[in-house]
């Protein structure tokens, strides 16, 4: 059964950000930079109008409900993205052996992770910056997704699979995401 005739989600757009529509590709400008991304489902359609942007569906099911509050949300993030940025802080964690971590060129290399003699590497995606300021690595990027899939790239790199976790609990972790620390 339908839920209502039809179903729209604005977002509203703040000055010094562009939004432009063409079919199914959204791209969004501001003073961070620009992205841009296709959002296709079946019946759903984007525009833009009144310095918002709209998200319809006729005749929405319960799924197509959850898909237009999705494309509500990803507008959002790439809004915020492009006026703010994502920021991902994480802590270099080690009582075994010291560790380092270095960036080279577009991959993260951490050397001495528990004592071990070939370094380990994770890879920083296109369009992410990564610091590391003592034992702390900062990650930052206009895109949500590929900022967060490089902290946990950078988080992978250094588990630990063989020994009690209990005892190793060296690693690198994710601890501030978008200025919310994390709770353990």
């Amino acid at each position: 059964m339908p839920i209502d005739a039809w179903i729209r989600e604005e977002v509203e757009i703040p000055e010094g950000v562009e939004v432009a529509v063409k079919g199914n590709t959204i791209r969004v400008k501001g003073p961070k930079g620009e992205l841009e991304r296709q959002l296709e489902y079946p019946g759903v359609q984007i525009f833009t109008e009144d310095g918002k942007v709209a998200i319809y569906k006729e005749f929405p099911r319960r799924k197509d409900v959850a898909i237009v509050r999705t494309f509500k949300v990803h507008i959002a993030n790439m809004i915020k993205g492009v006026t703010e940025g994502f920021t991902y802080k994480l802590k270099v964690v080690y009582s075994h052996f010291p560790m380092t971590v270095k960036v080279q060129g577009d991959e993260v290399i951490i050397e001495n992770f528990l004592g071990e003699k070939n370094p380990r590497r994770a890879k920083i995606l296109p369009g992410v910056t990564v610091k590391v300021r003592g034992q702390e690595v900062i990650v930052e990027g206009i895109d949500k997704e590929k900022a967060g899939q490089t902290a946990a790239n950078i988080e992978q790199a250094t588990r630990i699979t063989k020994w009690d976790r209990r005892v190793f609990q060296d690693g690198i972790y994710i601890v501030e995401k978008a200025g919310k620390p994390i709770k353990f």
